[in-house]
């Protein structure tokens, strides 16, 4: 008797723990089945695009270095030897046409100086000649041979005079032996190698000024071997510096170097790049991202509107404010602020672009 009471006491027990099991499951269901919806604050701050077909661009990215236009680039070479008297400018500087760089005294251009003097003091002797040969041969004391003889002789001493005086011209010679240094251009002075004091050798073979204007300036960037089939000229290029972050210069392939650096083992390319305000300088280092626009096209949304989650990117798919998925896809490239979808998406889906991440963690957690 006793042992078919605790038989029944153990049923009781038993039949009590199973129906709050199923109050707790049930509890548990009906939690977990309650909707997320988009408030009516979070709806206005939220912004959607459609999932649209779009030509498919191509983008790589290389390394390279801002250089000056080289046909706008002038080196400065000194046409004589001598001590530098004076340097007026330094580098960096801005200097206008004609503006005077640096002074230096030569012993060549003493020699120069001594060759005007010979050829003033020929001209007026010639013409003293030929005055005279005039007033004879008009006094009939001779012929008229002589007279022509004495014409041409001026000639020649005017034409060395004039070849003198155009040689201190383009050389900007001055008297007392000084030669002067004026730039050919207005630009920049991208290199100096001169100093008061300094004495050049009348061998002298390296330039002392490099004048560039950089108005304009090029982007050189460096292709490797394995890209050079992507490239062609009049691709769009984007150029960045690490001193302006943030900032994208724009411009286009306009030269393509066809041959292979040896050092590198990269082919290099040019990109025109206006520079207004100067602040592209030369040597800057650049990196510089090269696009085309294919003819195939296909699925495209914002690179905002993707999620990366456990090593898988999602999409939140917005069908009204009670219909939000979470959407795998795979991205098959991104260019830019347009992100290529190769899988998960179909065309005029909308994609949630702000506020994404918010409610795919409400939605996922």
């Amino acid at each position: 008797m006793n042992s078919m009471r605790n038989l029944i006491k153990v049923l009781i027990i038993i039949s009590g723990f199973f129906a709050f099991s199923c109050r707790n499951h049930n509890s548990t269901s009906t939690s977990d089945s309650k909707t997320f919806v988009l408030s009516d604050t979070m709806l206005r701050q939220t912004t959607f695009a459609k999932v649209a077909m779009e030509p498919l661009k191509n983008e790589l990215e290389f390394y390279g270095k801002i250089t000056a236009d080289n046909n706008k680039l002038i080196e400065i070479y000194p046409v004589v030897g001598g001590s530098v008297t004076k340097v007026y400018v330094e580098l960096g500087d801005y200097v206008k046409k004609g503006q005077l760089l640096a002074t230096i005294r030569s012993t060549e251009v003493a020699g120069f100086e001594k060759e005007l003097n010979d050829a003033k003091s020929d001209v007026i002797v010639t013409k003293n000649n030929l005055k005279t040969a005039q007033e004879l041969f008009e006094g009939k004391l001779n012929t008229e041979r002589e007279v022509l003889t004495a014409k041409s002789e001026l000639e020649k001493a005017e034409s060395q005079l004039n070849r003198i005086q155009e040689t201190y011209k383009i050389y900007s010679l001055k008297q007392n032996s000084v030669y002067e240094v004026r730039s050919p251009l207005s630009g920049f002075i991208l290199q100096k190698v001169i100093n008061e004091g300094m004495l050049l050798r009348n061998d002298h073979t390296n330039n002392i000024f490099d004048v560039a204007q950089i108005d304009e300036v090029w982007a050189i960037a460096n292709v490797s071997e394995a890209d050079i089939q992507q490239i062609d000229l009049g691709f769009d290029a984007e150029v960045s510096t690490f001193s302006y972050q943030g900032k994208v210069f724009n411009g286009k392939i306009d030269k393509i170097f066809n041959i292979i650096d040896p050092e590198t083992k990269s082919m290099q390319v040019r990109i025109r790049l206006q520079n207004p305000d100067f602040l592209l300088k030369p040597e800057m280092k650049a990196t510089v991202k090269i696009s085309n626009t294919l003819k195939e096209k296909m699925l495209a949304v914002p690179s905002t509107a993707i999620i990366f989650d456990k090593s898988r990117n999602f999409v939140m798919i917005y069908k009204d404010r009670f219909n939000i998925e979470t959407r795998k896809v795979e991205v098959f490239r991104q260019v830019g602020d347009l992100t290529y979808i190769s899988s998960g998406v179909k065309v005029g889906e909308n994609v949630i672009t702000h506020n994404q991440l918010l409610i795919y963690d409400a939605l996922n957690d």
